[in-house]
């Protein structure tokens, strides 16, 4: 089974990236995670994906400000790139959203939600991606939704109850 790469372009990003992570476990998906910058470290990234068609179905990049990761990667390999705009700038992530999001024609980069919502976004939009690969990848994101229709119907019945 092919895993994820997890690309941060901070180790300051750790914490945001925490429901990723938790999510890919939650599938079973194996994953590897870089802390490379675009700006700081543009020859360690290109060597990161270099043959990441071999060994990633998918490649998650998680980056704020100018936010050029995701886009660079997308630029240099041929399977999905998700990005996931960090909020640690003065412009609470807008700034990231819009550069992760406005890709140039031929190199798109699915991007999710600004923050922590991405993150956990980003990794079941990966699973949704191997799901049409892996049945049991699939099955598991089956699961999950049915567990999030569960825990809403609930408390639905709780608050139908208190009024």
């Amino acid at each position: 089974m092919k895993k994820v790469a997890v690309f941060m372009g901070s180790k300051s990003d750790l914490e945001l990236m925490q429901g990723c992570f938790d999510m890919l476990g939650k599938f079973g998906i194996e994953y590897d995670v870089f802390v490379l910058s675009a700006h700081r470290t543009p020859e360690e990234v290109a060597e990161a994906v270099k043959n990441a068609e071999e060994k990633y179905g998918v490649i998650i990049a998680a980056a704020g400000y100018a936010a050029h990761l995701a886009g660079t990667i997308a630029g240099k390999v041929a399977i999905p790139v998700i990005g996931i705009p960090v909020d640690n700038s003065s412009f609470k992530g807008f700034d990231s959203l819009l550069s992760t999001v406005m890709m140039p024609p031929g190199v798109p980069v699915a991007t999710v939600t600004v923050g922590k919502a991405g993150a956990t976004n980003a990794a079941v939009l990966a699973a949704q991606i191997l799901g049409v690969a892996y049945p049991e990848i699939q099955q598991k994101v089956k699961e999950y939704k049915q567990e999030m229709r569960e825990k809403v119907l609930k408390a639905n019945e709780e608050v139908q109850k208190l009024i």
